[in-house]
């Protein structure tokens, strides 16, 4: 039997990373904003429209809104305020910017992003029946508008936050803790603008796309009770203090599923996992290559998942003639045990490392499509087999940096991180894992 001959686009080590990256770039501009709003305008109502909303997508989102707007609708009004990640706001194109975009702290919450909450209640307070309400919702709006519940410190809220995303508690939990904390989410910024109409566009980042989810549900009722909340921070043994807990027994202010108030609201989901990881799928199989998909909302540890993907790819290469891209989409988590650096993305990808140990002809990339993978600078990291002879060369140890929760730092020795600055999108994350034929 001959020798399995590589296609075209993996001739050599340099032209499968490329082509890699290419499949990772297409993902993430099948759900860029720019593509996604022109086509699902409202229309103008008889009294004002405004436009308010949060997330990583947020500044993106409201440009190609204020364009599109101008475009179809030169003659209506359109002003607000959104909040976006420091870093990543966009400059104006067209005419001036009729909405504003401030900027805030993300993972860990600030006052600015406190400052920004107020700003959108104010914005809506006071609107009528023939008013439209425009709101704006990607991943990372739990954090950028962050307004603490009457009674409640911002530092209790944060001290919160960082001791649910350290132990590493799923994101589910983590935003029906921060709903119940929160005078702005869960419905209440909805219940703040009614009578006006709530048209709400979202672009998803949590598994199973709920939008109730996404930046914890701004302009939706909540399907989560405060004891709900209560229970989380007890079963991660989560220090509550005595007006935390006091709110949390007592809160009755979320609007609850039903809540007649929301019955002429609508919102749609612009953009999910499935998109990107679908235009990951068509391009790999325009260039001959098979494809299983994992789905677009796989949770858990993510060195665990690595590790198990890593099986997985060892035991195909050994059943397949063809190429193969293993694809997989959702948010995993990381529990912190170390004082390292990284994301999840790269633990997940250090956990497949120590698994394939430089198994030949097996490559795989893992990016967060926001181009920030946890709070570092880099959307992830990619790596072939060769980098396992260099990571030895280099007397790098897996397992020290897996103990150190230090990925980024075994990445970045190797000169494998992906470094690509904010995209503007948010849709959780992507991993692919190429897999080539074993020569025969």
């Amino acid at each position: 039997m001959n020798a399995f001959t590589p296609p075209p686009p993996f001739t050599s080590t340099e032209a499968t990373r490329q082509w890699l990256l290419r499949l990772a770039q297409g993902a993430v501009a099948a759900v860029h904003p720019d593509s996604l709003l022109p086509d699902n305008l409202p229309t103008p109502p008889a009294g004002r429209t405004v436009v308010v909303g949060a997330g990583k997508a947020a500044a993106a989102m409201a440009r190609a809104l204020e364009r599109a707007w101008q475009q179809h609708y030169p003659d209506a009004a359109l002003d607000g305020v959104v909040v976006t990640r420091y870093g990543h706001g966009v400059p104006p194109q067209g005419k001036a910017r009729c909405i504003e975009v401030l900027e805030a702290s993300h993972p860990m919450p600030d006052d600015l992003g406190e400052q920004a909450a107020r700003r959108m209640l104010d914005s809506v307070a006071r609107l009528g029946e023939d008013d439209l309400v425009i709101v704006l919702i990607s991943g990372g709006g739990s954090a950028l508008m962050t307004l603490p519940a009457a009674g409640l410190a911002l530092r209790q809220k944060q001290a919160i936050n960082q001791a649910l995303l350290r132990c590493g508690a799923p994101i589910r939990e983590i935003n029906t803790v921060r709903r119940h904390l929160s005078a702005i989410k869960g419905g209440r910024l909805a219940a703040a603008a009614h009578p006006a109409r709530v048209v709400t566009y979202l672009i998803s980042d949590v598994p199973g796309d709920d939008p109730t989810l996404v930046a914890s549900g701004p302009t939706l009722p909540d399907a989560t009770t405060p004891q709900d909340a209560l229970a989380i921070l007890e079963r991660h043994a989560i220090e509550i203090p005595d007006s935390v807990r006091r709110h949390l027994v007592s809160d009755v202010s979320a609007p609850q599923v039903g809540s007649p108030g929301f019955t002429r609201d609508i919102s749609r989901v612009l953009a999910k996992a499935s998109d990107a990881l679908e235009a990951a799928q068509a391009r790999a199989e325009r260039s001959g290559v098979q494809v299983r998909l994992l789905g677009d909302d796989l949770e858990g540890e993510a060195r665990d998942l690595g590790r198990a993907q890593g099986r997985m790819a060892l035991t195909a290469q050994g059943e397949i003639s063809a190429p193969l891209l293993i694809l997989s989409g959702g948010e995993t988590s990381v529990t912190v045990q170390g004082d390292g650096r990284g994301g999840r993305n790269v633990e997940y990808l250090l956990g497949l490392f120590d698994t394939l140990k430089g198994a030949k002809g097996i490559y795989a990339l893992a990016i967060d499509t926001d181009g920030i993978d946890g709070s570092e600078d880099n959307a992830g990291a990619l790596f072939g087999p060769e980098c396992w002879d260099r990571a030895q060369a280099a007397r790098l140890s897996v397992a020290d940096h897996l103990a150190r929760n230090d990925a980024y730092s075994f990445f970045a020795a190797l000169d494998d991180l992906i470094i690509t600055g904010p995209t503007r999108t948010n849709v959780n994350d992507l991993r692919a894992i190429l897999v080539l034929p074993r020569a025969s």
